[in-house]
């Protein structure tokens, strides 16, 4: 491995599908940066502190890992520091280490779909709805936080739920009111509509797509389109979907491990659009 060389990598369970090989690796080509690689590996709970250990006996030049499920929680106490915007949701998707040998822990995953947004217009939003109440919905709060005006409906199945939604939406600032499930229908009035819920969930809301919907963010990327993305698209609606929060949150992570700005958008875009494509063909 050359002097110049550097590693980075995606930690998770299961990691097989993950695009950010994909993403990480199309930036280093175009950014020029021959000695740089990016690897994927199958890491769970217990098995995160072991690796962190690896790499820091191991001796080699590491710049940074991206981390899903199910680590992004399970990691913070092993670092040294984590920034505001993943104190803020107690997650961490990025890890950078240090020149002086510290990992510092943040979270690209909110202002990633802040820019996403951004990208296709949508500033400020009066009031907004999000269909599910996982981690990746405490994201939407936070990135609603940034953008949204007014009252935030969260749609979800339990009572349990609905009270860890309403008390993100006080720790982040934002005015969360919920909803049952059986009422998602409604949510689809929203100016704008962040659908978090796993495949095959929010399926048959497609039939409920008012005449001229909105911006419907749905965070999945494969199956890809999904019923209900297919018909807000027909309808007429703005779609953004999973892979546009993957690359603008990568984008985010290849800066910061890289050191370097601004990261190259467009090409890691397309790589992910291909990767897809390939996948489905």
């Amino acid at each position: 491995m050359s002097p110049a060389a550097r590693r980075a990598a995606v930690l998770g369970s299961p990691i097989a599908h993950s695009l950010s090989p994909v993403l990480h690796r199309a930036a280093y080509r175009e950014m020029g940066l021959t000695g740089w690689s990016y690897d994927r590996f199958e890491v769970d709970e217990g098995g995160i502190a072991p690796f962190l250990e690896k790499l820091a006996a191991g001796g080699e030049e590491w710049a940074g890992l991206s981390l899903t499920m199910p680590l992004k929680r399970a990691v913070i106490p092993l670092l040294d520091g984590i920034g505001d915007t993943a104190a803020s949701v107690g997650a961490v998707n990025t890890v950078v280490f240090t020149a002086d040998g510290r990992r510092f822990g943040e979270n690209t995953d909110i202002p990633g779909m802040v820019a996403a947004l951004r990208e296709r217009g949508v500033e400020s939003v009066p009031h907004a709805a999000v269909l599910g109440a996982g981690a990746t919905a405490s994201s939407a709060l936070a990135a609603l936080a940034r953008i949204c005006t007014g009252e935030v409906t969260a749609y979800v199945r339990s009572r349990e739920r609905a009270e860890e939604m309403r008390g993100w939406g006080e720790r982040l600032g934002v005015a969360v009111a919920t909803a049952d499930w059986a009422d998602a229908p409604r949510a689809l009035a929203a100016p704008l509509v962040i659908a978090t819920t796993p495949a095959g969930a929010a399926d048959a809301l497609a039939a409920a797509v008012p005449e001229r919907p909105g911006t419907l963010f749905d965070v999945l990327y494969e199956p890809w389109p999904t019923p209900l993305a297919a018909a807000w698209a027909g309808r007429g609606g703005r779609v953004l979907g999973g892979l546009d929060l993957l690359v603008h949150q990568a984008v985010l992570q290849v800066e910061m491990m890289t050191g370097r700005s601004p990261a190259p958008l467009a090409a890691m875009r397309a790589a992910g659009e291909a990767a897809l494509a390939a996948r489905t063909a």
